[in-house]
């Protein structure tokens, strides 16, 4: 299902949002546009535009031939971790957060047995406070415990410094799926359309 003409990841972070309601996330069609959308002219870096992409079927739709080596070399990791993660995002349960700032989304994909989860941070705007304060990761087992960390190609901070995020630096904090729900993490400071990808993973007991 091709969602939109318009491949701009900024709006496509609300097409996608709306449509991931009605369509799962292998049905949604979501391409890494080049870096100025060819709709809006508007211009985003590597990450968010492959970072927006990932959570649909994650198709290609870039001239590489025009694209720098370090971009095609980024392009095939983001690439690679789609591709090792798709039996998670295209079997999951989509899962959304509410969050008092209208400029950031949370958003993510549960495996059916609760015990993997990626999700992804997105700043849309520039945030009404700062720093950004906490975010809650639902979908997760209340009672399970998991390792929580940032997911490689989506772990590049871009934004102002406002201090050490310790358990993003650390590589990952191990926190109850209760925890995860209702008082979630701390989440990194970010500029305007940038994000981050959060992955967790079940610790056995």
């Amino acid at each position: 299902m091709w969602t939109s003409d318009c491949n701009d990841a900024l709006e496509r972070q609300q097409i996608q949002r709306w449509t991931g309601l009605l369509l799962p996330p292998e049905l949604m069609g979501a391409h890494v546009g080049a870096p100025v959308a060819h709709t809006t002219g508007r211009t985003h870096g590597l990450d968010f535009r492959a970072g927006t992409a990932f959570f649909g079927h994650m198709g290609i739709e870039w001239d590489l031939t025009r694209a720098t080596t370090e971009e095609r070399h980024r392009l095939a990791q983001w690439i690679a971790a789609h591709k090792r993660l798709r039996p998670l995002l295209h079997t999951g349960t989509v899962v959304h957060a509410d969050h008092p700032d209208p400029a950031l989304l949370v958003h993510g994909v549960v495996t059916p047995d609760l015990s993997h989860a990626v999700h992804a941070l997105v700043q849309t705007a520039t945030s009404i406070q700062a720093p950004t304060g906490r975010v809650r990761l639902p979908g997760l087992a209340k009672d399970a415990h998991y390792v929580v960390g940032p997911l490689v190609p989506g772990e590049v901070l871009q934004g102002p410094v406002t201090g050490p995020l310790a358990w993003w630096a650390s590589g990952g904090v191990e926190l109850s799926g209760r925890a995860l729900d209702v008082i979630g993490v701390q989440a990194p400071t970010l500029d305007p359309e940038r994000l981050v990808l959060i992955e967790a993973r079940r610790i056995a007991r």
